[in-house]
């Protein structure tokens, strides 16, 4: 198991609102865990929110100690987030408003356990196709899941950055999740939009499937998005599985 994250303010942004953890260790009874999260909200709110989230997921996978049921794991984690994020918003109104998404992984043998808020997107590559695991959250997605709206259009709909969930927007968030089967030579990526508005599908799997180092590709995805105008913040982390 190898993985690097990283994490960049982007072009156009004065401060950082997304949130990345890594690690290949043990945390609580999950054997490695990854988390990218996106802030939305005010001032220092969205970078409030996503820190916060990611430090409350953290205490609550720690505490956990039954991996037969690791979405359960993932739940609580989540939902707790949410109630303090949530809470916390209410109250002190400089954070009236605040939120952020999640997408987090761990791999268990050979299954990849996903589970997602928002729009920050979890990848994997095979040989030679690029599978989105997670459904964005969005207005602009779900218009193209109806048939509303074509694909090609939705990439500059202006709708695209409005969000339908949110860790923290409502007193309790449906957290999607995913079990995904790896055959042994896939490549997974963790990543938020400033990611995904930048670069194409094509361009990410050339990345991933090359002979470059994990640190070099994570680098590499992160400079691409900057280069086609890093208009937000941008965050992924890259996983060799096996």
């Amino acid at each position: 198991m190898k993985s690097f994250a990283l994490t960049d303010v982007g072009c156009k942004r004065d401060l950082n609102q997304d949130t990345v953890y890594m690690t290949d260790q043990k945390c609580g009874a999950l054997p490695n865990l990854y988390i990218v999260a996106d802030g939305m909200g005010g001032q220092n709110a969205g970078d409030y929110a996503s820190v916060r989230t990611v430090e409350v997921v953290l205490e609550e996978v720690a505490q956990s100690s039954n991996l037969s049921q690791p979405v359960s794991i993932f739940e609580q984690a989540i939902q707790k987030a949410n109630a303090i994020i949530y809470e916390e918003a209410n109250r002190d109104l400089t954070k009236n408003g605040m939120g952020t998404t999640i997408v987090m992984a761990s791999v268990i043998g050979n299954h990849l356990f996903v589970g997602n808020v928002g729009d920050s997107r979890l990848y994997v590559a095979g040989k030679t196709k690029l599978t989105q695991i997670t459904r964005d959250h969005s207005v602009v997605a779900e218009l193209v899941r109806n048939g509303e709206l074509d694909a090609k259009d939705a990439k500059s709909d202006k709708r695209k950055n409005m969000i339908t969930r949110a860790v923290g927007a409502e007193k309790t968030v449906n957290v999607d999740y995913f079990d995904v089967t790896l055959k042994g030579y896939e490549r997974v990526l963790l990543c938020s939009d400033g990611l995904t508005n930048m670069v194409d599908d094509r361009d990410i799997l050339s990345v991933l499937g090359s002979t470059d180092t994990i640190e070099n590709k994570a680098t590499r995805l992160v400079e691409l998005a900057n280069n086609n105008g890093g208009r937000d913040n941008v965050s992924a982390i890259v996983i060799e599985p096996f």
